[in-house]
């Protein structure tokens, strides 16, 4: 478990209506050494978190007063807190609203601790490596890019794409171990035309020609009905 940018214990904050699950992950989070608080609702979790400063927001999406979504809207108006949210399987509507109001990650209900504890570390990793100005070189992974140049090298070897190739590859590659929803790819890449989302998939699958070693994509990666997560180490990075 890796300290804050103070050097402390990272702090959480679980938000979530539900006493069961909030028992489980307050001790399985706290035995990692993590400093660990909890709200019941959207209403509280936002209060806390306006005082408190967690460095992650774990949230449930369907609570009363003010849901996951709203709270993530409000958490994101005025931080870059990660937030990771929680949704049931049958509940892609909402999953996918709360991503789009700022949510860096989520987890379906039900889910293994080892999961959550998982996606738990590569957010605070993310945290805690990220530069506050975009830097002209990325080196993640197997990945090296290079934005002036506009040139990419993925184990070693050069790899040419078409302009917005490039462009998508380089919003996977800033927001590296998060799930971007289909309409998050479309604004950014293709702003406009994000009412195309033939574009995206057509694009995804050029890319993975590009980069993947075999047919099973390791590095971008499908979340169903969702989006997609990028992982430039492989699948196996998160």
């Amino acid at each position: 478990m890796k300290p804050n940018e103070r050097g402390e214990p990272a702090k959480i904050l679980i938000v979530d209506d539900e006493p069961q699950i909030v028992r489980v992950l307050r001790t399985a989070l706290s035995a990692q050494g993590y400093i660990v608080r909890v709200a019941a609702n959207g209403i509280e979790g936002a209060d806390i978190a306006h005082d408190w400063r967690p460095d992650l927001v774990i949230t449930d999406v369907s609570m009363p007063e003010m849901n996951g979504v709203e709270l993530c809207r409000e958490l994101r108006s005025v931080s870059r807190v990660p937030i990771i949210v929680l949704s049931v399987r049958n509940n892609e509507r909402m999953k996918i609203e709360a991503l789009d109001a700022g949510a860096d990650d989520y987890v379906t209900k039900p889910f293994s601790i080892q999961e959550l504890q998982a996606r738990v570390r590569s957010q605070l990793r993310r945290t805690l490596t990220e530069s506050p100005q975009k830097t002209p070189v990325m080196d993640l992974g197997d990945f090296h890019i290079d934005l002036p140049q506009r040139r990419i090298t993925v184990r070693g070897q050069d790899i040419h794409l078409t302009p917005k190739q490039f462009d998508l590859l380089v919003c996977f590659a800033e927001h590296a171990g998060q799930v971007l929803t289909h309409r998050t790819l479309l604004q950014t890449v293709w702003g406009t035309n994000a009412d195309q989302p033939e574009y995206l998939r057509v694009a995804i699958g050029q890319l993975r020609k590009k980069i993947e070693t075999s047919d099973e994509p390791r590095y971008l990666l499908t979340e169903p009905w969702v989006g997609y997560r990028f992982c430039p180490s492989g699948s196996d990075d998160l």
